[in-house]
């Protein structure tokens, strides 16, 4: 009754995305990588262009990483574009894409719930996906409601997943499982009168909700230098640990009597919240390069610069 009610829902109802329906296990990669993170809304939109200029794997496998992490600029989270250039690679040299989860997370930057969800989507593998919106609608068709949901080890999720599966569907069923968490089995206030498979729901209500990290306040000053449609940008260490090799405006100590910033803005990455302010400077060292602006679109740009420059743009 579950399977069927949660199934016959998920025809109707399910989100036009731009992935959804398809076929081509690369195409279904790409979006769940994406996804890793993500919010929907703004992986929608770069999905689109990614296929666009990447329609194959083949092409992937081919293309430089800074024009990869060019087209990856703004997702955030870089390591998952290099992670998505080098699996391309391995496919290509295998000669194969491949069909199982086991040999799926072979591939470099390829987790169990992302090789689940290309394994039963792409190929029909009977295997059942756990993500955070899996979680919620497994607390509370068993009556998870008033503890914790750290309480129950990792694995019982995948074991209640697998359960709860349906084999002849696997695909669409791990998709309706995440859409129902993502549009009617909701954290704080579930739409339980929307719910397909409200009547064999063991709870109602709000689920109790893990405390989130405290989020820290930082602040970041960055020098803005244009000449002649250029502007003037730094290149992050090859070998750091964030964003190695991406492109920024070049970072600045903070200085006591500095005239009033061209522009502030927020800015927030993983658990800290920055305020960013932009001054105007026409200072350049010896790592510093001038880059014009009307190709910058091309280079692999940290988030924030890109966030910078647009907010420049539109003033």
């Amino acid at each position: 009754m579950f399977r069927r009610r949660l199934l016959s829902w998920y025809g109707q109802f399910q989100r036009k995305l731009p992935w959804r329906g398809a076929t081509d296990p690369y195409h279904i990669l790409v979006s769940e990588i994406m996804l890793q993170q993500t919010r929907v809304a703004v992986v929608e939109d770069r999905y689109r262009k990614f296929i666009a200029q990447f329609p194959s794997l083949k092409r992937l496998s081919r293309a430089k990483e800074e024009t990869v992490l060019a087209a990856w600029s703004g997702l955030g989270y870089y390591r998952r574009a290099r992670a998505l250039h080098r699996a391309a690679k391995e496919i290509v040299r295998r000669g194969s894409f491949p069909p199982t989860a086991p040999e799926l997370m072979e591939l470099p930057g390829v987790g169990r719930y992302t090789a689940a969800a290309v394994a039963s989507i792409a190929f029909g593998e009977p295997i059942a996906v756990v993500d955070g919106n899996v979680k919620r609608v497994i607390d509370r068709v068993i009556d998870r409601k008033s503890t914790l949901a750290r309480a129950i080890p990792e694995e019982r999720y995948w074991d209640v997943a697998g359960q709860l599966l349906d084999r002849r569907r696997p695909g669409d069923f791990n998709q309706a499982m995440m859409e129902l968490g993502a549009l009617v089995c909701l954290p704080a206030q579930p739409l339980c009168h929307a719910c397909p498979v409200a009547g064999v729901c063991g709870s109602r209500g709000p689920t109790e909700r893990a405390e989130r990290p405290v989020r820290r306040k930082a602040f970041l000053h960055y020098a803005l230098a244009r000449r002649n449609g250029s502007v003037l940008l730094r290149q992050r260490d090859k070998q750091s640990s964030l964003m190695p090799g991406m492109w920024e405006l070049p970072e600045i100590e903070p200085a006591q009597e500095r005239a009033t910033p061209l522009l502030k803005l927020r800015h927030s990455i993983t658990t800290t919240d920055y305020t960013v302010f932009v001054h105007a400077s026409g200072k350049k060292t010896e790592v510093d390069r001038w880059f014009p602006l009307r190709s910058i679109h091309r280079l692999p740009l940290t988030g924030l610069t890109r966030k910078i420059i647009k907010r420049l743009d539109d003033e």
